[in-house]
């Protein structure tokens, strides 16, 4: 529960908390703190179960010899203190089998324009710990997106993932060692809470189906406040990570049972909390907290006709006890130095021409790059007709890019932030989104063409929007594989007078689409400043 809940908020927050496709953002309204009316959870996936090879529901009967009592607990989320959601853990032991439910909602502000996520899981283990399934679905406000997954008895885990209407299976391997969440608690009773115990293991995340490496330190007793209540408890750390993608750490708070009583971790420059508490204050109103301002990181000087300049070169410092990852790509070369300082040039490649489509090659990377994903259907009918009438009759690949591009940027009319997170289904449908709507479309309809395409989520330079001015924020783009380079594709910026991709663009993850794929943005974003900025004019 721990792990995962704050896996689960840094995740939602890398795809919710873009900076959008506006230059300039009209002000919010009055009030932008207001307050919203209660909800309840949505708890219908106890009882979910999607056609296919799905996890059985586990209902804990009154008078069976293997049931327990239902385990319940709850915890109000806090940013920045203000109150954002609420995170929900149920666990039953039934025939044999334990079940683990964990829900989070999240309310939060974007440019005053209020959004709620939610996202739930269940687990099914045995008594010992292992793996049996998993469900886990995800509403990112436009869109839903169902994945469950079964063990087989060969060990290798079968997946479905359904969304806007589709579903896809595959077989996949089971990481090995990985545990879900009642294998990760009796991992924790084993250890103990003696102050200096430390031990590593691999905790499974169903919303990104793989697994992460966990670091778990036991330290000393802390007197912790619990919303006005003093209460004695352990302090727990523990450090997430996956290879190449940094570390995200938490700290942790338990009683002598072992229940999570609070959590405090910094997620992309802003400070979230877990706390436990009643039913009714968890579930009751929140405040909308503006958070996507917070998240933006000064500039040195103004970055004057950056659409225009062959290359900037950025000197980024970390924080103290962050450690930069930052990706090197055909766009920008990185130089990292012993004191964790990072110079990096982003210089936009130029697509050759006379390259072709489809991609006929033999790259590993160019290759995934052409398969449909849950965010990035590049199979479905309607992605394929807008990817013919976005090209016309071209054979060049450089053109065919360049057209989808301008295409994108005039195709997605609504361009608002009122959307979580939609795939390019939704999006080709809705014809609305902001920065990462534009960038799964424009991706699905390169892949649909055959040209390698990946969603890019990284951060971009903007003089002004709303209050910030000369900064960098959240952003997302696409790049396509042409002529054996990834160029950039900017359809966001394409609808404003920036033109497009340009050297202004700090690119921190790539992959299909999926929130998973940026986990390393997560663990980046509000580690560092930069502290010198060389623009190089053409």
């Amino acid at each position: 529960m721990k792990a995962k809940s704050i896996l689960w908020i840094c995740l939602l927050l890398v795809v919710i908390n873009a900076v959008g496709c506006r230059k300039k953002t009209p002000p919010a309204p009055e009030d932008s703190t207001q307050q919203v009316e209660t909800f309840e959870p949505a708890e219908q996936i106890a009882s979910h179960k999607p056609a296919g090879q799905a996890v059985e529901s586990v209902s804990v009967k009154a008078g069976s010899e293997q049931a327990q009592p239902e385990e319940t607990e709850y915890f109000a989320v806090f940013m920045e203190g203000k109150k954002a959601g609420y995170a929900i853990h149920k666990r039953a032991v039934s025939e044999g089998k334990v079940t683990s439910i964990e829900e989070l909602r999240l309310t939060m502000s974007r440019a005053g324009v209020s959004l709620s996520v939610t996202m739930t899981a269940k687990m099914v283990e045995t008594p010992d710990g292992k793996p049996l399934g998993f469900e886990c679905v995800q509403d990112l406000g436009l869109m839903k997106i169902e994945v469950s997954g079964t063990l087989q008895p060969d060990g290798k885990l079968a997946l479905i993932n359904r969304s806007a209407g589709s579903e896809q299976k595959s077989i996949v391997e089971w990481p090995v060692g990985a545990l879900m969440a009642e294998g990760s608690r009796l991992l924790q009773e084993e250890k103990g809470l003696q102050e200096g115990t430390e031990y590593s293991y691999r905790i499974f995340e169903p919303t990104m189906a793989r697994a992460l490496d966990a670091k778990t330190s036991v330290g000393t007793m802390e007197q912790v406040d619990l919303l006005g209540r003093i209460v004695t408890l352990t302090e727990i750390t523990t450090r997430l990570s996956m290879p190449g993608m940094g570390e995200m750490t938490s700290k942790s708070y338990l009683d002598e049972d072992f229940s999570l009583q609070k959590s405090v971790s910094p997620i992309m420059g802003i400070t979230m909390e877990m706390v436990a508490c009643p039913r009714e204050f968890a579930l009751g109103k929140n405040d909308v907290a503006e958070l996507v301002s917070k998240m933006f990181i000064d500039s040195p000087v103004p970055l004057d006709d950056v659409d225009s300049a062959e290359s900037v070169t950025y000197h980024l410092y970390p924080l103290p006890d962050a450690k930069l990852t930052i990706p090197p790509n055909d766009n920008q070369q990185v130089q990292k130095f012993d004191d964790g300082k990072v110079i990096m040039t982003v210089k936009p490649v130029i697509p050759p021409p006379g390259a072709t489509f489809p991609y006929k090659g033999d790259d590993e990377a160019a290759l995934e790059a052409l398969e449909p994903t849950p965010f990035v259907q590049s199979d479905h009918k309607m992605i394929i007709e807008l990817a013919r009438r976005a090209v016309g009759g071209t054979k060049d690949a450089a053109e065919a890019i360049n057209k989808i591009e301008a295409f994108v940027a005039d195709y997605v009319e609504d361009k608002n932030l009122s959307v979580g997170y939609a795939s390019a289904v939704e999006v080709a449908s809705s014809r609305q989104g902001d920065c990462t709507e534009h960038a799964v479309l424009a991706a699905a309809l390169c892949r649909a063409i055959g040209i390698p395409a990946q969603v890019v989520m990284g951060l971009a330079y903007v003089d002004e929007w709303r209050n910030v001015e000369n900064g960098f924020g959240g952003h997302a783009w696409t790049q396509a594989y042409v002529g054996d380079k990834w160029v950039g594709l900017d359809a966001a910026f394409r609808g404003t007078d920036r033109g497009g991709y340009d050297a202004g663009h700090i690119a921190l993850a790539a992959g299909n689409g999926d929130p998973g794929d940026f986990f390393s943005l997560a663990t980046t974003m509000g580690q560092f400043k930069i502290e010198k900025v060389i623009v190089k004019k053409r």
